[in-house]
């Protein structure tokens, strides 16, 4: 065999091709994981504000009031209530 053995990549044919192929699926298998993270909370924090909202109380009441969800008398007594008057 000329001395090479194994088709020539030592030990069982890994060797050294076998540690650094081993090394790529490894350095490729964590991207992967990484990627799936990072998707994952990119898309759960546009799901959720973190309880915050970008609109106050009041400017959900005004826009209630504006589609007629609420009437007149309803709409200053909830503004009282907010304003904490």
């Amino acid at each position: 065999m000329g001395g090479w053995g194994y088709g020539g990549y030592g030990s069982g044919g890994y060797g050294m091709m076998g540690m650094a192929g081993f090394g790529m699926h490894l350095i490729f298998w964590i991207g992967i994981i990484l990627l799936g993270i990072y998707i994952f909370r990119r898309t759960d924090s546009h799901n959720h504000t973190g309880g915050q909202s970008k609109y106050s109380g009041m400017d959900i009441l005004r826009e209630r009031y504006a589609r007629g969800e609420i009437d007149s008398t309803e709409y200053q007594s909830r503004k009282k209530d907010l304003e904490g008057k």
